[in-house]
C-alpha cells in the first residue's frame, strides 16, 4: 500500500495565494487594490463610496484615480457635479476594457494558484520554505520554528518554540504582540536574531549565565572585517546562528573553524512574526 508524505510535526496546511499587478514601464498601476476601486466607482458611480466599499480613505482613492488617469494618458475616470445624487463619477470604456482584462487574466490566476496549491502533500513544506525564504528582513538570523508553549506575564510573555531535533528557543515578548501575532500552541513562527545581539561563548566548566538562550554547536565559518568578524554557529540540522564579533575578541577567544561553541543571547533579543 503506498503512503503519503506526512507532514511536518504542528505545520498547518498551506493555502497558497497572490495577486496580478499590471505595469507600464516602471510604474506599478494596475494592483489588486486599484481594479477593486475602479470596479466599485462602476458600480457605485461614486468615489466616496466605492473607497468606503474596499476599505481606503476618501484622499487614498482620489490619489489612485488621479495616478491611474495620469499613468494610462487617458482618463479612466470621469468626475460629474451637480444631479440628482450631487455629483459622482462614471468609468470611461478604457477603464471598462482594463478591468475586464484583469478579471479575466485574475481568474486564470486562480486556477493556477489551485492547480499548485493541489499538487500534492509534498509541496506543503516545500511552498511553506519558498514562503519563508521571500521575507526580506535586516536581521541576520531566521529561523522557522513551532510554537510549544507559551507562559503568560503581566507584561510580556514567555514563547518557547521547538525548532525540531531537540532544538528550543524561547522569546520574550509583548502580550499584545503574542496576542495580535495569534501565536498559541502548533501555530508555526519565525523567529529573528540580528547578531549583534549574539555572543559567542567557548563551552567548559563554570559557564554560568542569564541569556535565556544558550544553543550549542560548532564554529562553522568565520569572515574576518576590518573592525568586526562574522562567527558563523551551527547548531544541528544545517541551522547556523551569526553573531558580530570584534577582531580583537576573535583573537582573544582563539577562535576557529570547527571549535565547539554556543550562541548566547537573551530572550528579548528575540522577534517573532506570522507569515499570515
Amino acid at each position: 500500500m503506498a503512503t503519503r508524505p506526512s507532514k511536518p510535526s504542528g505545520a498547518a496546511a498551506i493555502t497558497l495565494t497572490g495577486s496580478i499587478f499590471l505595469s507600464s514601464g516602471d510604474q506599478n498601476w494596475g494592483s489588486q487594490r486599484r481594479m477593486a476601486l475602479l470596479a466599485a466607482i462602476g458600480q457605485e458611480g461614486s468615489i466616496t463610496a466605492a473607497a468606503k466599499k474596499i476599505g481606503i480613505s476618501y484622499k487614498a482613492a482620489w490619489d489612485a484615480v488621479d495616478a491611474m488617469n495620469n499613468l494610462a494618458g487617458e482618463p479612466l475616470v470621469l468626475r460629474s457635479t451637480g444631479g440628482q445624487r450631487g455629483g459622482g463619477a462614471l468609468l470611461t470604456a478604457r477603464a471598462r476594457e482594463l478591468i475586464d482584462i484583469y478579471q479575466k487574466v485574475e481568474a486564470e490566476h486562480r486556477h493556477f494558484i489551485a492547480r499548485v496549491t493541489n499538487a500534492g502533500d509534498k509541496s506543503t513544506p516545500n511552498l511553506e520554505l519558498i514562503g519563508h525564504m521571500m521575507i526580506q528582513t535586516s536581521a541576520r538570523n531566521k529561523l522557522a520554528a513551532t510554537v510549544r508553549q507559551i507562559k503568560a506575564g503581566a507584561v510580556n510573555d514567555e514563547v518557547i518554540l521547538d525548532m525540531g531535533d531537540g532544538c528550543e528557543l524561547v522569546a520574550s515578548i509583548t502580550h499584545e504582540s503574542v496576542r495580535n501575532l495569534k501565536l498559541k500552541p502548533g501555530r508555526r513562527a519565525l523567529a529573528f536574531i540580528k547578531a549583534t545581539s549574539v555572543i559567542v561563548g567557548r563551552p567548559g566548566a563554570g559557564l554560568a549565565l542569564s541569556a535565556r538562550n544558550q544553543l550549542p554547536g560548532h564554529i562553522s565559518r568565520i569572515t574576518v572585517g576590518a573592525v568586526n568578524s562574522e562567527v558563523c554557529i551551527e547548531i544541528g540540522a544545517g541551522r547556523v546562528i551569526a553573531a558580530m564579533v570584534s577582531r580583537e575578541g576573535v583573537t582573544k577567544l582563539g577562535l576557529k573553524k570547527g571549535d565547539p561553541a554556543i550562541a548566547i543571547f537573551k530572550a528579548s533579543s528575540v522577534m517573532l512574526g506570522v507569515t499570515d
